[in-house]
């Protein structure tokens, strides 16, 4: 019996696909709820770990500014589809604690929240975590479209950015960026050079349906087409096609034209040129280019490709520039650094903390880890979860992964256990940034500090739920028990009182109001 599938897009050149147009489509569609709903993974993507990471180099960066002295302009530093802005707000956060801790830093900076998204570029401009940032000038917003894009226009500041306008090199974050970007796609065999077209199949009628629904049963079919003689007008995508037609055989490659265009593009904004650090999946080594079948397409809500990181990098070198990758054979997440700098550029800090980062605190070591123990729960103690904790730098979604191992492990806990996971409570609270989710963190925090007997910081967390999610019968109860246990006897009967008003028809508050308050 054969299966039926529907044609969406008949044998098309790779890069002018219509696939590319669904998966912008997308993002457009699902804004936030992207995450927030958890269609698209971002544990890894924008993980506390993650965040620690960028921000340890982009101080290394300053300091290097600073130290070069040769200018007292502000460095700015551009993330790219930042989605939800997790990311950015505890790279943010702990840049703060970097330059407090190190004494400061006299190269002023500003970070900026880009994307091609308008809802997503809107819920940053509103989210309560991030006002602080706005008023001091370090944070801005910015509309910015990798394939269109020529300048920024900073929607706080009202400062614009093209060609030669900034006196320092911009830093840019590619973080999982350049994988969902339009690639060409070409297949080397013998010293021939082949362009590839695709086809798109749907398992379902595509009649009426988003773009997340289209994606999910969207089916590609490769295509060799006739040999190309990789005539591009910039010499260095000819210059790379070239070294793959002879070095590389039975394979097909994929081309970042358009990644490499974007790094061109950002890299005229300043008269200094730009540095680019980026983790994604992708492949360093020419040799991992070779005898590759066709390309992973990779679902996830929207879909992407593995990078091709060689490419990017003699991209740059061919144009004077440089790049770090580490040496190393990683699984699923590599730490790169792309550098376009125009002129001597001293960043001995930046290199020493790439170094530190991509060798000694890897975080797809940390990510196989983190693996380990998911896998051995049962098996690890409260203390043993406390030390993953801190070493995901605190990571909330961690910390939810974890929380019904923890809550079970509570019930016996030393005074030392006690204290340490008040103290985790409160640090991953802090670096905790809402994106509209269903789960209620706070209510979740302050019922494991009361069963901890912190009765009074239960009740911060209490509050904070109910401001987030509104009032539900499960907070008032659980604040109104916390008031008894303070024997706050006033504060105990207004909460009852108000409870009663919300939820009349709630007996549980009945019985609350026959506790003994003597």
């Amino acid at each position: 019996m054969s299966s039926v599938t529907y044609n969406i897009q008949g044998e098309t050149r790779f890069s002018e696909s219509l696939m590319w147009q669904i998966n912008r489509d997308f993002y457009q569609q699902k804004g936030i709820s992207a995450w927030s709903n958890s269609i698209v993974p971002h544990q890894i993507t924008n993980s506390s770990s993650a965040a620690t990471t960028y921000a340890e180099l982009i101080y290394a960066f300053l300091k290097d500014v600073e130290s070069n002295a040769d200018s007292t302009d502000k460095v700015y530093i551009l993330e790219l589809g930042a989605g939800h802005g997790r990311l950015s707000y505890n790279i943010l956060k702990r840049l703060d604690q970097l330059i407090l801790d190190g004494g400061g830093c006299s190269t002023e900076y500003c970070y900026i929240l880009s994307d091609m998204v308008e809802s997503n570029l809107a819920f940053y401009d509103k989210h309560p975590k991030l006002q602080e940032y706005y008023t001091r000038g370090l944070l801005d917003i910015a509309y910015f479209d990798a394939e269109l894009s020529h300048e920024l226009e900073l929607r706080k500041s009202g400062v614009r950015i093209g060609p030669s306008e900034l006196e320092q090199p911009i830093l840019t974050i590619a973080n999982y960026f350049f994988d969902s970007l339009p690639n060409e796609l070409y297949y080397f065999q013998d010293g021939n050079g082949y362009t590839c077209a695709v086809s798109i199949d749907s398992l379902t009628d595509p009649q009426g349906k988003n773009a997340h629904e289209l994606i999910e049963d969207m089916e590609l079919t490769f295509h060799r087409s006739i040999v190309d003689g990789f005539q591009f007008e910039n010499e260095a995508f000819n210059k790379i096609l070239t070294r793959y037609r002879l070095e590389c055989s039975n394979t097909y490659i994929l081309f970042p034209q358009i990644a490499m265009e974007c790094i061109a593009n950002i890299s005229s904004f300043s008269k200094k040129g730009l540095v680019v650090l980026m983790m994604d999946k992708g492949y360093k080594e020419i040799q991992e280019l070779s005898a590759r079948k066709k390309p992973d397409f990779v679902k996830h809500g929207s879909f992407s490709f593995w990078v091709n990181f060689h490419a990017l990098s003699q991209f740059c070198i061919i144009n004077g520039g440089s790049s770090m990758f580490d040496s190393n054979t990683n699984f699923s997440i590599d730490l790169g650094c792309l550098s376009l700098i125009k002129e001597p550029f001293h960043c001995q800090l930046f290199k020493e903390a790439y170094r530190k980062h991509s060798h000694q605190q890897n975080l797809d070591d940390y990510n196989s880890m983190k693996k380990i123990v998911y896998k051995n729960l049962p098996n690890v103690n409260l203390s043993e979860l406390l030390g993953l904790i801190r070493l995901s730098s605190y990571d909330s979604s961690i910390f939810i992964n974890l929380l019904p191992s923890i809550k079970q492990l509570s019930n016996n806990v030393s005074m030392k256990e006690r204290t340490r996971l008040k103290q985790t409570i409160i640090a991953v609270w802090s670096g905790y940034y809402p994106i509209e989710e269903e789960y209620d963190l706070p209510y979740e925090l302050g019922g494991l500090m009361y069963d901890l007997g912190y009765y009074n910081e239960a009740l911060g967390y209490f509050k904070a739920s109910s401001e987030t999610f509104g009032n539900k019968i499960d907070v008032d109860y659980n604040q109104i028990l916390c008031h008894y246990q303070l024997r706050e006897d006033e504060l105990f009967y207004k909460a009852l009182s108000l409870a009663r008003q919300r939820f009349p028809e709630a007996d549980v508050f009945t019985k609350l109001g026959n506790l003994d308050m003597g």
